[in-house]
């Protein structure tokens, strides 16, 4: 079974199921500071699952482009992507444990849907710990549907157990499903979770039945809700018996079209294999990124920083594959080819996308030449090293500063004879890595989206922002993008010329009179259409829901969003403007607080 084909069963069996599927969002995050990427299926979603009505339902189903860089160094063995797809279906409120059980089971084992025997699953569930009981529900679901008791396996809260998203809120336990690839166990305590190989996580069900608080107790929801992710790669190549999913036709395309341009083999050379599957995968990640409805562009902070890095370590791999030119262009062609169907968005900024990877291909071979130059200034002075061994924490500066790689400096070296202390630069390396994940944890442990009651009224704040943007500057104000924290708010939005002194006060005084006159904010659910036709203001590029939900604040503003905002704008407090600069060609940049 193709992705493509796991991908349609997967939501026309949920539509069996009376679910309503809904658009994939974008890999940039809408208001949530706390990641760069959408990391997981449910991360839009967690607005819905805190309590926020969503405008298509209670029961809904999607798929999902996400990207995760946490293992950006581990890319280029056999499973690791920075880019993949995720499946999901949701309930909000409605149906729980038996029905979302039932219902896997069904799609995995029936003879329409995957047809797994029964024989290779296994499942995991929570095991339980003090003042939380153990699941037995989830086990004697599994059990009254044909799971023998000696496959349902109780784990802990590091297994089976997600959330809360922050310090405090809506949580549970899990249950995850397990494929035997048929391996030999790797001993006596072999199970699943085991990393062997032997078992392969398909599927993952989080029921959400308790809240937990501020002083650390579990109480039990009144609305309890279900999410579950089910990863494409990963189940399809399990599907088709393939050891890899590098081995599916997600990536063999764009492994051939990397053959053709570099005369390699896939599979005849380890190392010639691994720079392949680099190449595929950072390749398809920097395409679903810059092709975004909401697509970053490469740059030095961010989540440009981290596109800059994925198409930085494509092209030196394939230096190493013997390509001395620009070569990106020719497999993103092929990613585009093949995904433009389920993300037709992809067509749309093929251009873009093409060009900007192009620039900063051609930027980073221009980085190589100067790094290369600065190894040519230094290595008189490295030459008169009786031990021939060019210090760590220089081919570290070349890296850090020039953005040159160690490999690269190493083949220098050993043209000179010399050999580069890889053990220092390993340990500056290290202590560089730990330094960056320190800082990226610090974003995500903010909570996997805020909704406290500051950065609700922020996000009412954006809506007064740019009501009061238009009626100062004029019709060609579009919002570009937000930034919301528990300290201030960022909001960049189209105009070609710096603000006056006059147009800044007088866009802060038309705020503040808004929330002066304790506006009440309501919300009204309709068709996209029908929205529109009522005036309210859309993000551009964004993908919503045939139902939509739109917020109107008094008589002044009136926007299709999905919250979270207040009820009346007389509790916001003081609104001020901080400062107003450029963030790009043609885009203006607001940083603003709430005073109280």
């Amino acid at each position: 079974m193709t992705a493509n084909e796991l991908r349609f069963k997967y939501i026309e069996f949920f539509k069996t199921k009376n679910h309503t599927e809904i658009s994939g969002k974008s890999v940039i995050p809408e208001n949530d500071p706390t990641v760069l990427f959408t990391t997981a299926g449910m991360h839009p979603l967690v607005p819905y699952l805190m309590g926020e009505p969503h405008p298509s339902g209670t029961r809904l189903c999607d798929y999902q482009k996400c990207i995760r860089t946490g293992d950006i160094d581990s890319v280029g063995d056999s499973s690791h992507l920075t880019c993949f797809e995720m499946l999901g279906n949701w309930s909000l409120g409605d149906y729980f444990k038996k029905e979302s059980i039932s219902w896997s089971f069904e799609f995995l084992t029936g003879k329409e849907w995957l047809n797994i025997p029964v024989d290779k699953l296994s499942v995991t569930v929570f095991e339980g710990e003090e003042g939380i009981p153990r699941d037995d529900e989830s086990a004697s679901i599994w059990m009254s549907l044909g799971i023998p008791k000696e496959r349902v396996h109780f784990l802990p809260r590091s297994d089976n157990w997600w959330g809360p998203a922050g310090e405090t809120g809506p949580c549970g336990p899990d249950t995850e499903i397990f494929y035997d690839t048929g391996k030999t166990s790797c001993g006596d305590n072999c199970k699943p979770g085991c990393s062997c190989g032997k078992y392969i996580e398909m599927w993952n069900n989080v029921f959400m039945e308790y809240n937990k608080d501020k002083d650390g107790h579990y109480t039990k929801l009144s609305r309890r809700c279900v999410d579950t992710g089910m990863g494409i790669e990963r189940t399809s190549a399990m599907l088709q018996g393939k050891k890899s999913v590098y081995d599916t036709e997600v990536f063999q395309p764009i492994i051939h079209s990397i053959e053709k341009l570099t005369g390699k083999k896939y599979g005849e050379n380890e190392a010639d294999d691994t720079s392949i599957r680099i190449i595929c995968d950072h390749v398809r990640a920097a395409v679903f990124i810059i092709g975004d409805p909401k697509g970053v562009l490469p740059s030095n902070v961010g989540a440009g920083y981290v596109l800059r890095r994925l198409i930085r370590r494509s092209v030196r791999h394939g230096k190493k594959l013997g390509l001395e030119k620009a070569f990106l262009g020719v497999p993103a062609q092929v990613v585009i080819e093949n995904f433009k169907a389920a993300y037709p968005e992809l067509e749309e900024k093929r251009q873009l996308i093409l060009e900007e990877l192009l620039r900063e291909e051609e930027k980073f071979l221009e980085t190589l030449k100067k790094g290369e130059a600065e190894f040519e200034k230094l290595l008189p002075n490295l030459m008169k090293n009786p031990a021939k061994v060019i210090p760590g924490r220089v081919a570290f500066r070349l890296y850090d500063t020039f953005g040159f790689p160690v490999e690269l400096t190493e083949e220098l070296a050993g043209e000179h004879g010399m050999k580069v202390n890889r053990q220092e630069f390993d340990e500056a390396f290290k202590k560089h890595q730990e330094l960056s994940r320190s800082a990226s944890g610090q974003v995500f442990k903010g909570g996997l989206a805020d909704h406290s009651e500051i950065t609700t009224k922020y996000h009412t704040c954006t809506h007064l922002l740019q009501e009061a943007l238009v009626r100062v500057l004029g019709n060609h104000i579009a919002q570009k993008g937000s930034n919301i924290t528990a300290e201030r708010m960022r909001f960049d939005f189209s105009h070609p010329a710096p603000m006056t002194k006059e147009e800044i006060a007088q866009v802060e005084s038309m705020v503040n009179e808004q929330i002066k006159r304790d506006l009440p904010v309501t919300v009204e659910v309709m068709d996209l259409e029908d929205a529109k036709k009522t005036g309210a203001r859309a993000l551009f590029g964004e993908k919503y829901e045939q139902k939509v939900k739109v917020y109107s604040i008094g008589d002044f503003s009136k926007e299709v969003c999905g919250g979270p905002h207040v009820e009346h704008t007389g509790t916001i407090g003081t609104f001020k403007i901080q400062k107003e600069q450029s963030s790009s060609a043609g885009v203006r940049r607001i940083r603003a607080v709430i005073q109280d």
